[in-house]
């Protein structure tokens, strides 16, 4: 932290927040609607994966970004491991790290047992906005990663 006053209950709260969001960005892309990630960056956030050169730039480009997710595709991410650093009162910083399991081609029930797509760690930058923590930039670090599957579903003969 820098050095202006903090007090431990605004930190606490901060650190929070900032885990919430971790936890809501996996949440929204595994179980809920991947466009609304969006929604957890400031206007001018930033999304980038420097191995795969991709780098996502604005609210309304990760908006179109993540609802391009294809709809056969099935996925977990595990996060854990999270640290956040309060840095003022209105930004932190934290690093998480991650482990996928995707597929694409899912229709229903349960696919057997894969192998991770990737293994990583977030690096995240996060700024309070009107009162609302938001992420300002998410970097995605891979150690371990390959191409997602395609599963074949099940012949119905």
């Amino acid at each position: 932290m820098n050095d202006e006053p903090f007090a431990p209950m605004e930190q606490i709260l901060a650190e929070r927040a900032c885990e919430r969001l971790i936890i809501d960005f996996v949440h929204r892309l595994d179980l809920g609607d991947p466009s609304s990630v969006a929604e957890l960056f400031t206007a001018d956030g930033i999304w980038e994966w420097p191995h795969g050169n991709r780098r996502i730039a604005g609210r309304e480009a990760l908006r179109e970004y993540f609802s391009s997710r294809p709809a056969d595709r099935l996925s977990r991410r595990l996060m854990t491991n999270i640290l956040v650093t309060v840095t003022s009162a209105t930004t932190a910083t934290a690093t998480s790290y991650l482990t996928t399991y995707r597929v694409d081609g899912f229709v229903d029930g349960i696919v057997p047992p894969q192998h991770p797509t990737n293994v990583g760690h977030y690096e995240d930058a996060f700024r309070k906005v009107d009162g609302t923590w938001l992420l300002a930039t998410r970097t995605t670090h891979l150690a371990f990663g390959t191409d997602t599957q395609r599963v074949t579903p099940p012949s119905s003969s």
